[in-house]
């Protein structure tokens, strides 16, 4: 569009009005937002929000959006006075394990650039002299805390004052008391928004309406999955020990400050003390009985999301408190409610066009904490198409259909709100739901004694116990050393055993989780050749690796493209965000030009693949099927359709651990007879099921990227190692000019292999690298390597760091040395993956 396009933000809340206002400062100019409640207290999540603002997540996202919403917020301000008090953050460990945690933590904060420190006790009650260091009611102590100075309060009521104001002047319609009641739409696009004063016309119309969002995406046929959960939020009565130390009634000197261990958190409020409670029950809210308020009786106190108080559950929170802070024995709880809030199945805002209606875009579940990061983000999306924050962990479109499910939904989202404070292992897989996808192997891996970890709703075997018996067999050289506590959980020495007998017999691995979409159509090629940088024009039975791109040259995602016919393709893609963004612009595609339609359908739960792996899967192989799968027969990176046992399999000549074999896909009720024809046909070679942690060791000896974690939409092929996925001399691709231009230009950073010198020591990702003393960089991916005998790891470093150069991995506090190392780390000539 030359002219600004016609705007509608539903919600003038704090995401509404940053987004606003994030708008109007890039240029557009015909935006209105409409408000269901006044805008002077539109009683919403922001109108009664504590404020506390702590930055740190092991998300590099959630860090950046909440980072920047510290320093606009600090910008932010009247009088003399901003928006933000930046009075720090403490977080307290009264168990060894927290204090672990908190270090780990710290390493999160020092890989996303904010800065932080560990303290002890004695420092903790200098920042909080109420505090209680000593022995608490149960024989715990104050043991050290994680201190943040640049966290603090966002007065966020205040801010949508001053953000509307601002915004108005910039040209910006606002309405507040006035109710949507529908979203006019036509051909697939919005039209406008349906108010009882009329329509308001609009080509883009953005949710910004909290916890009311999920009933907003009703109305136009979108499943927004998030749940309204009240949280119990408390003011003292004045506590003498503040007396006369804050000036004003809302002010605070202190950090804020939290107390996980109880899941508790506390701020001033002058002299009170306002505590926030997560240690009671989650306290589902039924949309349908919310409190109605009329626009002349909201106030501070009297609004839709401020629900009663329910004191008997606050009541052994409330012992916790005075444990902790003494001076509240003399307090009592003078203003107290139940305030609502939004959970999402992973804690996570949901933010994004919806797939099946152009122009409806989602930014809901969003904190005050994070606003106008998320703000910033979204406006970047509309205006540019491409934000400079990676988004894929926030996409409204992340979650499996399975997932978006009332029932799946509520339960998830009630667990997030138990676990919130809680201590987690990256790994950690939900207790429930469980058992919802699985793969048609599942009942033989039960049998092996499969341990289960979770993802996307699948089940995924990480090793078997059945395996464990090869472990009085395994060489000397393949022994791993014993890990830390940390690192050994949900891991067994058991995937040491899968990974050498894949090296050196053969492993059966269940690929089924991959998802997989079929692209059929006479517009299919087109399509997959504008959307992809490979060169996928190819003769049928070719197979390409190559990269989706966003139009910066950012990755989007990275994509197997298997041509099985003229106009028949099969993908292994990422996500469910991968499926919607293939479909849609298939659908645009079809609707420029009928004669190039293309359709895209996800096949994943109606197939199942099959990894056979190892220097013996052709001996196999070869005892069930008569297809000739020689390098003659069957070429690398090549498919063809093949028969084993009698069964109908698509064979794919791919390797993900670096070894001979292929992907072997067929239809879902021909899985187990393959598996069982494949297992009884390996036993005189060796053959083992094996898990993910053998596969994720081998996938990091060989050196292949996984996305999302080694690489994002921030990276671009050139530094992340993969260029060669870029064909050569291709145009016209998204993203294809700014890449090429990219490419002239002197990398600032790279990803890196990194190795463990001390051969021991194992960490997760995520962790901080120094070089020369100095944070530089971030583990991405991690793994012991089973067949180079060392720890491996990956990270983000500037471009100068040289192969050789030794670097630091601060894990819990402690520093490890490494040392960059040339790459891939085995079979670096492709001898053994190409047979």
């Amino acid at each position: 569009m030359t002219a600004s396009p016609r705007v509608v933000i539903i919600g003038a809340g704090i995401v509404g009005t940053n987004l606003a206002d994030e708008l109007a400062s890039r240029g557009w100019n015909n935006i209105t937002v409409v408000e269901q409640g006044p805008l002077e207290l539109a009683g919403g999540s922001t109108s009664h929000a504590p404020g506390l603002v702590f930055q740190t997540n092991p998300s590099k996202t959630m860090t950046e959006f909440a980072t920047y919403t510290v320093n606009k917020l600090l910008s932010l301000s009247a009088d003399g006075v901003s928006c933000f008090n930046q009075v720090g953050g403490l977080e307290l460990a009264t168990t060894e394990a927290r204090l672990e945690d908190l270090k780990r933590k710290l390493g999160y904060a020092t890989s996303w650039g904010v800065d932080g420190r560990i303290i002890d006790a004695d420092e903790c009650e200098k920042h909080w002299p109420l505090l209680n260091a000593g022995s608490l009611a149960d024989g715990r102590q104050v043991l050290g805390g994680l201190f943040v100075p640049s966290d603090g309060l966002a007065s966020a009521a205040r801010a949508v004052q001053l953000l509307i104001a601002k915004a108005r002047a910039a040209g910006v319609t606002f309405r507040g008391s006035t109710t949507v009641t529908g979203v006019e739409q036509a051909g697939g696009k919005v039209t406008g928004v349906q108010t009882p004063d009329g329509v308001i016309p609009a080509d883009i119309v953005v949710s910004c309406a909290g916890f009311w969002g999920r009933e907003l995406g009703k109305m136009v046929g979108l499943s927004v999955p998030l749940l309204p959960l009240a949280h119990q939020y408390v003011k003292t009565t004045p506590v003498d020990a503040l007396s006369g130390i804050n000036d004003l009634p809302n002010g605070a000197s202190k950090p804020i400050l939290r107390y996980q261990d109880r899941d508790l958190y506390f701020r001033e409020h002058g002299n009170r003390i306002g505590i926030g409670s997560y240690a009671h029950k989650p306290m589902p809210v039924d949309m349908d009985r919310l409190p109605r308020v009329g626009a002349d009786e909201m106030s501070d106190h009297r609004m839709p999301s401020r629900l009663d108080f329910t004191l008997e559950d606050f009541a052994p929170a409330w012992e916790d408190c005075q444990d902790l802070l003494p001076a509240l024995h003399q307090a009592q709880i003078n203003d107290a409610f139940n305030g609502i809030f939004s959970f999402t199945p992973d804690g996570g805002p949901l933010m994004g066009e919806a797939p099946d209606l152009s122009g409806f875009f989602v930014a809901e579940a969003v904190w005050v904490t994070h606003s106008a990061g998320v703000a910033k983000a979204m406006a970047e999306l509309l205006v540019t198409g491409h934000p400079e924050t990676d988004l894929h962990g926030c996409e409204l479109t992340r979650f499996e259909k399975v997932q978006t499910s009332d029932s799946y939904v509520s339960e998830t989202s009630q667990q997030n709100f138990v676990e919130i404070y809680d201590v987690l292992h990256p790994l950690q897989p939900r207790e429930s739901p469980r058992d919802l996808r699985v793969s048609p192997f599942n009942v033989r891996q039960r049998e092996l004694g499969a341990f289960f970890l979770e993802s996307a709703a699948w089940e995924r075997p990480h090793w078997f116990e059945a395996n464990r018996g090869l472990l009085a067999e395994l060489p000397e050289e393949w022994r791993a050393p014993e890990r830390d506590e940390w690192a050994a959980m949900f891991h067994s020495p058991i995937s040491a055993a899968e990974a050498w007998k894949t090296r050196t017999a053969v492993g059966l691995y269940d690929m089924t989780p991959l998802k997989r979409l079929s692209v059929t159509g006479p517009g299919a090629q087109a399509l997959l050749h504008r959307l992809s940088t490979g060169n996928i024009a190819k003769k049928p039975g070719a197979v390409t690796y190559c990269l989706l791109l966003e139009h910066d040259g950012g990755i989007r995602s990275d994509v197997t493209v298997a041509r099985l016919t003229e106009e028949e393709f099969q993908l292994g893609v990422n996500s469910n965000v991968d499926f919607d963004y293939l479909r849609v612009e298939a659908r645009r595609q079809s609707a420029a030009d009928p004669a190039q339609w293309a359709h895209v359908t996800d096949i994943t739960g109606s197939t199942c693949c099959i990894g056979l792996w190892g220097p013996l899967a052709r001996e196999v192989i070869g005892k069930v099927s008569t297809d000739d799968l020689t390098n003659d027969g069957l070429k690398y990176f090549r498919t063809k359709e093949i028969t084993v046992g009698g069964i109908p399999v698509t064979a794919m000549r791919l390797s993900y651990v670096g070894e001979l074999g292929w992907e072997l896909y067929t239809t879902a009720e021909y899985g187990l007879k393959l598996w069982d024809l494949l297992f009884e046909a390996g036993q005189e070679h060796g053959i083992v099921a094996a898990g993910r942690g053998a596969f994720n060791s081998m996938r990091l000896e060989k050196g292949y990227r996984l996305w999302g974690t080694d690489m994002t939409s921030e990276h671009h092929p050139y530094e992340s190692g993969l260029g060669f996925s870029v064909a050569k001399d291709k145009t016209g691709f998204v993203g294809a000019e700014v890449l090429a231009s990219r490419k002239e230009q002197p990398a600032t950073r790279a990803l890196r292999c990194l190795t463990v010198d001390d051969g021991t020591s194992v960490v997760l990702g995520k962790e901080p690298v120094y070089v020369g003393g100095e944070a530089v960089g971030y583990v991405t991916s991690a793994a012991y390597g089973y067949t180079v005998h060392k720890p491996i790891a990956y990270a983000w470093l500037p471009a100068g760091v040289e192969i050789g150069d030794a670097v630091e991995i601060e894990y819990f506090g402690k520093r490890v040395a490494a040392t960059v190392s040339a790459e891939p780390l085995v079979d670096p000539g492709m001898e053994r993956i190409r047979g």
